[in-house]
């Protein structure tokens, strides 16, 4: 089975601001708090998987500036391997989030080092990638440094999740390269030029896709919850009922959890069961990575409703 994970991706400095509404154009209005911590999806991934005990390496890139020691210092501190991980000159990347008491977020992302992942870093990863080893990505670092990592990771046999946001213009045949491919509603309707705006419309999407892809797919909800198809089977996953603080990360710590369940041995849908868990516990805390729960915390809910 598997025996690691390697994400390969974005790590962002993040600025969250906590308000009660958004200000109008021409408006200035003041923030109720602000936190400082580690981000982007490709780290928020790397640690989520890592606290749930896994062992996982993140490669990607940061700047030589102090924002970088801060994010090498902070994937570590969750168990996070960075011997992949490169300086390279500049800034490293950021985000300012906007969090909302509601629990919408709206965020601006300045890319900074993780736009110098290239092909000659993904070389150096590829001793590496084995077919035990889950390979996860997203679109936060080139799209053609990733095109080429995806051959590279179908040619070692590699277990390959794509999650694909943001929503950007992949060829059709790379998709079909992967293993499993995780969008939300709105990335969905993109690839697959159909509004989703229902559970239905959800499940009839995903069959089309699942068909026309040959690959594995999962359409996360936020509070619906996660639709799932491979290809013989459609479920809905129905997300957890709990006190909503902010949704920073939820989506991420679906996909570390995914990853720890896939590893320990879960089918697909059991392996969304579990990660909905995670997801409904990072939305009950603030700030992303410290928000994402311990495999204890996942616990508590998952073993609840399986005993």
């Amino acid at each position: 089975m598997y025996d690691k994970v390697v994400v390969i991706g974005s790590l962002n400095y993040d600025v969250c601001l906590k308000l009660e509404r958004l200000p109008e154009e021409g408006e200035t209005n003041f923030a109720d708090s602000v936190e400082y911590c580690s981000g982007g999806k490709g780290a928020n991934q790397a640690v989520q998987a890592a606290k749930l005990g896994v062992p996982v390496y993140m490669a990607g890139c940061i700047g030589e500036d102090a924002s970088g020691d801060f994010l090498k210092k902070t994937v570590e501190g969750y168990g996070v391997r960075t011997e992949y991980l490169k300086r390279v000159p500049g800034n490293s990347g950021m985000s300012v989030a906007q969090s909302l008491y509601d629990g919408g977020i709206r965020a601006s992302v300045v890319r900074g080092a993780n736009d110098c992942v290239s092909r000659a870093d993904i070389d150096e990863l590829a001793k590496m990638i084995t077919p035990e080893t889950i390979v996860v990505f997203q679109l936060e670092i080139p799209i053609d440094t990733i095109l080429y990592a995806i051959d590279l990771c179908r040619e070692k046999g590699a277990f390959i999740i794509l999650n694909g946001a943001p929503a950007a213009a992949l060829p059709e045949e790379t998709l079909k390269k992967l293993d499993l491919f995780i969008v939300n509603e709105v990335e969905a309707s993109f690839y697959g030029d159909v509004q989703i705006d229902s559970v239905d419309t959800a499940k009839a999407e995903i069959r089309k896709m699942v068909q026309r892809l040959g690959t594995d797919c999962i359409f996360t909800l936020g509070k619906a919850g996660s639709v799932v198809c491979d290809g013989t089977e459609t479920e809905m996953i129905p997300s957890k009922k709990v006190q909503a603080v902010e949704s920073t990360g939820a989506g991420d710590s679906f996909i570390g959890g995914l990853c720890y369940a896939l590893i320990r041995g879960m089918d697909l849908f059991e392996a969304c069961r579990f990660a909905t868990c995670c997801s409904a516990k990072t939305v009950c805390k603030t700030g992303g990575q410290p928000a994402m729960p311990t495999l204890e915390e996942v616990l508590e809910i998952y073993e609840g409703e399986n005993t």
